[in-house]
């Protein structure tokens, strides 16, 4: 595979037509997230039914994803990528036209194939960039992550302004616009195609190595988390703070505009400071910052000498988006890194890999949104989705320390020591 030192104009043209189209791509594929609160209301849905309905489309994002990836390598992601845009047109436009719970559900699951389109672009887009920059153009691209704070400023106001059935028509004609700008500024090269004598098989043999399992657990935090936390927020803000949907949407985005935008500054640093040192830090802000959230709104009684006493312990709506900001920060480098961890490890077949972990973060955006609803249903606490968030960064953390951190701490110990070291230790 060949890579010019410098990315020349015909990269760049790649670059940016691409993140527009995954941009375009991720807010179809988050649209549930606002439109998901009227037809909860219009069908009566209690939360694992709207969980579930937020989730199909990630569901299909995600399963298909590992062949998109594997397509892109044996034919290049120019041809895939305009006809996953196509083949997506029609569901969305259908979706206006749905009544029935599973009329949704069904729809859902072929609206979800926009979600795929990230394990095309990121090896479409990587392998027009030499390997010290891929980080940051992987970065870029993935900056179109912002596609679901975007969902949620048009969003809203279609649905306050029409009904909730322009959204669908609306982006059905956004999609199919964005695919014939894709296709008349992008390029194709045939150097970064895979050899096509590569099967399924073969390259899904890439599942036993065990960096790859590690990886798939870091995606489906800060990618996983990423797509539940979006498609989940709107309505949390409207039950847990009684605002207005458009207000919602708005606060939300505080969330899913950090999350998608800043990928390319998490991209930059994992270029400078390595993919381990990001996702480290990444997953321990995420510690911290989750364990905040997961307090819920708490009144308690204490009998003092004056008489009982009632206090409120919760987080207010502006402490509550300042630490949401926070954490789409945080998952925003922490969804560079991971992939700079694919792009070091393994140039040659990036696109197969990136779409096995782009599976596991879809699957991740696909069961959380679920649990979030049974949790809810079950405990009745809210926060709850962010305390089950908790526990699974608590467990990424232990598993990165004894695969990476302990492991680098042995090696400095077994190193030689200089004669110079031994003279300062005398």
């Amino acid at each position: 595979m060949s890579a010019s030192p410098k990315p020349n104009g015909k990269a760049l043209s790649v670059l940016i037509v691409s993140t527009l189209a995954f941009t375009v791509c991720f807010m179809v594929w988050m649209m549930f997230g606002v439109i998901g609160i009227p037809i909860k209301k219009q069908l009566g849905l209690n939360a694992t039914e709207f969980g579930l309905l937020t989730a199909m489309p990630v569901l299909t994002g995600s399963l298909i994803r590992v062949p998109l990836g594997i397509w892109t390598d044996k034919f290049g992601g120019r041809i895939v990528f305009f006809a996953l845009m196509l083949s997506c047109v029609i569901p969305i436009w259908l979706m206006s036209y749905a009544t029935a719970y599973w009329h949704f559900l069904t729809i859902g699951l072929f609206v979800g194939m926009a979600g795929g389109s990230f394990s095309v672009g990121t090896p479409y887009v990587a392998r027009w960039f030499p390997k010290n920059r891929q980080g940051f153009a992987m970065g870029v691209f993935g900056a179109g992550n912002s596609g679901a704070a975007v969902n949620k400023f048009v969003a809203p106001a279609l649905v306050v302004g029409f009904g909730w059935t322009m959204v669908p028509q609306v982006y059905a004609a956004v999609l199919l616009g964005t695919a014939i700008l894709f296709w008349l500024f992008s390029a194709t090269d045939d150097d970064h195609q895979v050899s096509s004598q590569s099967s399924f098989v073969s390259q899904l043999k890439a599942l036993k190595d065990p960096k790859v399992l590690k990886y798939c657990q870091y995606y489906s935090i800060v990618f996983g988390g990423y797509v539940a936390m979006s498609l989940w927020m709107v309505q949390y803000y409207v039950g847990e703070y009684g605002l207005d949907i458009r207000v919602a949407a708005l606060l939300a985005a505080c969330f899913s505009l950090p999350g998608g935008v800043l990928r390319a500054i998490g991209g930059w640093l994992s270029d400078k400071h390595g993919a381990h040192n990001v996702t480290w830090w990444v997953l321990w802000v995420s510690w911290i910052v989750l364990f905040l959230l997961s307090y819920p709104q708490t009144d308690f009684s204490i009998q003092t000498v004056n008489g009982l006493k009632t206090f409120h312990v919760g987080l207010n709506v502006y402490v509550f988006t300042a630490l949401m900001f926070a954490l789409g920060i945080a998952w925003a480098f922490g969804k560079a890194s991971v992939f700079k961890y694919i792009s070091d490890d393994y140039h040659a077949n990036i696109g197969t890999i990136s779409g096995i972990v782009g599976l596991a973060g879809g699957m991740g955006g696909f069961v959380l949104p679920i649990m979030f609803g049974a949790l809810m249903d079950l405990t009745g606490i809210r926060s709850s989705c962010f305390m089950l968030m908790y526990g699974v960064v608590w467990v990424s953390l232990i598993w990165m320390y004894w695969t990476e951190v302990r492991k680098t701490e042995m090696m400095g110990k077994n190193a030689p020591v200089s004669p110079i070291s031994q003279s300062f230790a005398r």
